[in-house]
């Protein structure tokens, strides 16, 4: 198939993607200090996206004639993060965050977009893209955040 490296490097992102709603939930729970207030509540607006992105990358899988991955081991086996550490301080969860959302936007830089402009897969470029913005943006929120430290 074509496009199968697509699909392939699409279930390593729902995969990412799956680690991400899981470590962000852990961290929604489990983050104390100071800043417990504000991360607490910016943590459920990010597991909350990432939920959101869940599905359009599934779908997306599904329109390209491949099979999205739907399990915990097969997700663990193909993603490219680690998971979450409950016992983080807000401080190392924030800089894993920046950590995370930055080699996610280098996988769809060096090897989504490529291989989605390879085969004119216009609908998964725009995907990948909207994708990479709102990583970006968090990326940058994030840093922002940190600068007071």
């Amino acid at each position: 198939m074509e496009n199968q490296k697509l699909i392939n490097f699409l279930n390593q992102l729902l995969s990412n993607y799956h680690v991400m709603y899981v470590k962000l939930h852990r961290y929604h729970w489990f983050v104390q200090g100071r800043h417990f207030f504000q991360l607490h509540e910016t943590f459920e607006e990010m597991y909350t996206m990432f939920a959101s992105d869940l599905d359009q990358i599934a779908e997306r899988i599904l329109m390209i004639d491949g099979k999205p991955l739907a399990t915990m081991v097969k997700y663990l086996k193909e993603t490219t993060l680690n998971e979450a550490n409950a016992d983080d301080k807000e401080n190392e969860m924030v800089a894993q965050l920046v950590q995370d959302y930055g080699q996610i936007i280098s996988e769809i830089k060096k090897e989504g977009l490529p291989l989605a402009s390879e085969i004119e897969d216009n609908p998964t470029e725009d995907l990948l893209i909207s994708i990479q913005a709102k990583l970006e943006k968090y990326v940058w929120m994030l840093h922002a955040y940190r600068a007071y430290e």
